[in-house]
């Protein structure tokens, strides 16, 4: 298909998931003052509908003419994520960028519904799912964005193929340390991806793109205890706004900069290297054939 020039994102329609807070807000609140039309994916009623409204008022500033539209599902829950892409694909008409930026650490070991560890199952498989269910759509509406935060955590890691779920490695360390590694996996697991599915987008008109925000000043990471909130609270001075962790995610989302550059990595507006454990033995190809088997492929959400 010949290619079309990206023209910003004034008029597109964007989903966002991780949109209530952090960077995720962040990135919504500067789109939509662009003239983006907002879809948020939340957890909590109160907090989405607080966001919409904070998102409205910099659209209102601006008089851009956004709107937000406001979905609610728990993202470590297969059938979560399905039902929200039934939701979008019938509530939404074009999809032009899809953002993957819900992520967590946790410090213990945890399963979901679905029996898979729930670090993999946020950070990983529910972007995984969400967008393959949204990729004809995608492919509908292109020229169009697949974005998903990443974050060099994943730099000295290696995808956890043979111990996907967690269950012999957690106990190696002390568990905020294992938490912090398994993020770690995950993050790289966001790079992999991207570059595999780029590959197989490869001349439909869908882009795709991940990348590191840098240390941001957000309550990521502020559910681990007090131990946890204390060492934010030391290094928080030191990390970047909200604002400013969101740059590179609105640059990628509106500037005609990144076309040409399917399936990198950026920081800062600027692309990296791929740390080598997205790319040793094939991994992005077997990471994607692993997530089929984890949750029964991409198949299209059901009406």
């Amino acid at each position: 298909m010949s290619e079309t020039a990206w023209d910003g994102v004034a008029g597109k329609q964007l989903l966002i998931t991780g949109a209530t807070a952090g960077i995720g807000l962040a990135a919504a609140r500067a789109l939509a003052a662009k003239g983006a039309h907002i879809a948020l994916v939340g957890r909590d009623r109160g907090r989405a509908d607080a966001a919409a409204a904070a998102i409205d008022a910099a659209a209102a500033a601006t008089g851009s003419g956004s709107h937000t539209t406001v979905f609610l599902a728990d993202l470590t829950s297969q059938a979560d994520v399905r039902r929200l892409a039934a939701d979008v694909l019938a509530g939404l008409g074009p999809v032009h960028v899809l953002v993957n930026n819900a992520g967590a650490v946790f410090s213990s070991r945890r399963t979901t519904t679905d029996g898979v560890e729930a670090t993999w199952a946020l950070n990983h498989l529910a972007p995984w799912l969400l967008t393959n269910l949204l990729l004809e759509r995608l492919r509908e509406s292109a020229p169009a964005r697949v974005i998903t935060t990443s974050s060099e955590a994943g730099a000295r890691s290696h995808l956890p193929f043979g111990d996907v779920d967690a269950e012999r490695s957690w106990g190696e360390r002390r568990s905020q340390l294992r938490g912090f590694r398994r993020y770690g996996e995950t993050k790289l697991a966001n790079i992999a991806f991207t570059i595999e599915l780029a590959r197989r987008c490869e001349g439909t008109g869908v882009e795709a793109f991940c990348f590191h925000p840098g240390l941001v000043a957000s309550n990521f990471n502020l559910n681990n205890g007090p131990l946890v909130k204390g060492a934010m609270a030391l290094v928080r001075p030191f990390a970047r706004s909200t604002d400013k962790g969101a740059e590179t995610l609105v640059w990628l989302a509106e500037s005609s900069e990144p076309s040409g550059q399917n399936g990198s990595y950026f920081a800062d507006r600027k692309p990296r290297r791929f740390p080598p454990g997205a790319l040793e033995a094939d991994s992005p190809r077997r990471l994607w054939e692993l997530s089929e088997r984890q949750t029964g492929g991409g198949a299209a959400a059901p009406a």
